[in-house]
């Protein structure tokens, strides 16, 4: 049994009443664990066939499963390192399923990294559209941008920027925000001792605090008729229905819409909202989905390049990899080439740190083409590509960065693969690939 804070309990036990003795008992049981299919790169087939341990499925997406060995080491396999899929605490889904991002729509994460809902954002639009994920703290941001890449986001930004100086310029811009906000953690007290070493009364109400002020920075954000959705891991009523019901307060541009879903129970006093308690088959989460009823009538200008610029050398490149290139527009940031999503806004002054995909970067009378080009790729996109069995030696071997032995025939870039979902790529020449895979991402 964990040891709880006392204060912590006192005030669940007046939330829960009759349900407080089953909640209670649930942390006598371990944290679920879980995994996300990235529908981007992978077919649910491929998991079910290749991953070394049970997959249920979960209520929280159509996209989640719990991994019903407790002791599965997830990070280390090769599709995790593909992107095929992303470890993900099931509950933690559900938040992206209430906002139900479509396809063409422009999404804003604005709390995003690391990163599980801001690829499950870009799952579900499918390379249309346009996803911001934004995080204020730039290592994290850094973390973010990896997993981003990772799992072969073609249409995103990646920020970080403060939430009111990113709303503010990208005012009336989007259909969907998400606010998964900090807080407290309650809902990590199963899997995170450091969680429950950093909670008080105090805390609780800082973060009720920085919530209310994010809120209302991501209202700006909102066109007319679009929905933002709030989300936190805590339990704490302070920092979610107190939280709701003051932005209501103060934004009469927005009304409280029902959740739709099964999963969970109903909020405290607002019973359109959604609470997960770890009994309900989750961590724990709350939800709560908000429209705008009202014009906004902000919108900021939409990008355009200050000059023209000689792509040549990235055209050829992109061209000597893909067989069709993709219709992006390539534009050059000292010595880097990106694939820029279609729809983007005005960049400048957003802490920018990528938008769209890293083609390559220059080099003396060349371009060296980029780790995120072939993470963004499907096997069937590349002229030359290795794909390997999942339990394949030679797999093992790229993964730790060591060169490998290839068909003669193959000359130049090829992309490596595990059962078909590309992870990296190389340079081939007399029978041996040269490894280009990121030192920072090996296995040893």
């Amino acid at each position: 049994m964990i040891n709880l804070p006392i204060d912590f309990m006192t005030e669940m036990e007046q939330l829960l009443q009759d349900d407080y003795p089953a909640f209670l008992e649930s942390y006598s049981r371990p944290s679920k664990k879980g995994v996300r299919l990235n529908p981007l790169k992978c077919a649910w087939s491929t998991l079910e066939e290749n991953l070394p341990f049970t997959l249920t499925p979960s209520p929280f997406s159509p996209f989640s499963y719990y991994i019903e060995e407790k002791d599965a080491k997830v990070g280390t396999l090769p599709l995790h390192h593909a992107g095929a899929f992303y470890s993900q605490e099931p509950s933690a889904a559900s938040a992206v399923t209430v906002l139900n991002p479509q396809q063409g729509e422009t999404v804003l994460d604005l709390c995003a990294a690391p990163g599980g809902k801001s690829t499950q954002i870009a799952g579900m639009l499918g390379g249309n559209g346009l996803l911001w994920s934004n995080e204020i703290v730039k290592n994290r941001a850094n973390i973010l941008l990896s997993n981003i890449e990772r799992l072969g986001v073609r249409n995103g930004v990646v920020s970080s920027c403060h939430p009111d100086i990113l709303c503010s310029k990208l005012a009336g811009f989007f259909d969907k925000v998400l606010v998964d906000a900090p807080c407290s953690g309650e809902g990590m007290f199963r899997r995170d001792q450091q969680a429950i070493a950093d909670w008080s009364l105090e805390h609780v109400k800082a973060c009720a605090a920085r919530q209310a002020a994010i809120l209302d920075s991501a209202a700006q954000a909102v066109k007319e008729n679009g929905i933002l959705v709030y989300s936190t891991c805590t339990f704490s009523k302070e920092e979610n229905e107190d939280t709701v019901s003051g932005f209501l307060e103060r934004h009469a541009e927005f009304e409280l819409e029902d959740c739709n879903v099964s999963f969970g129970r109903p909020g405290i006093g607002l019973d359109k909202t959604r609470r997960i308690y770890p009994m309900d088959g989750g961590d724990g989460h709350f939800v709560a989905k908000l429209r705008r009823v009202k014009e906004n009538p902000s919108y900021p200008k939409l990008f355009a390049p200050k000059q023209k610029q000689d792509v040549k050398l990235a055209q050829e490149l992109l061209t000597s990899v893909i067989k069709e290139p993709w219709e992006h527009e390539i534009l050059q940031v000292k010595e880097q080439f990106l694939l820029l999503p279609e729809g983007l806004p005005q960049l400048d002054g957003l802490g920018v740190l990528r938008a769209g995909v890293l083609l390559g970067e220059g080099k003396t009378n060349r371009i060296e083409p980029a780790h995120g080009l072939f993470m963004a790729a499907k096997q069937e996109d590349l002229h030359q590509v290795l794909s390997f069995a999942n339990d394949d030696p030679a797999l093992k071997q790229f993964l730790r960065g060591e060169e490998i032995a290839v068909p003669n025939h193959l000359k130049g870039f090829a992309g490596i693969a595990v059962e078909g979902v590309l992870t990296g790529f190389g340079k081939c020449s007399a029978g041996r690939l040269k490894n280009r895979y990121p030192k920072g991402l090996r296995i040893f």
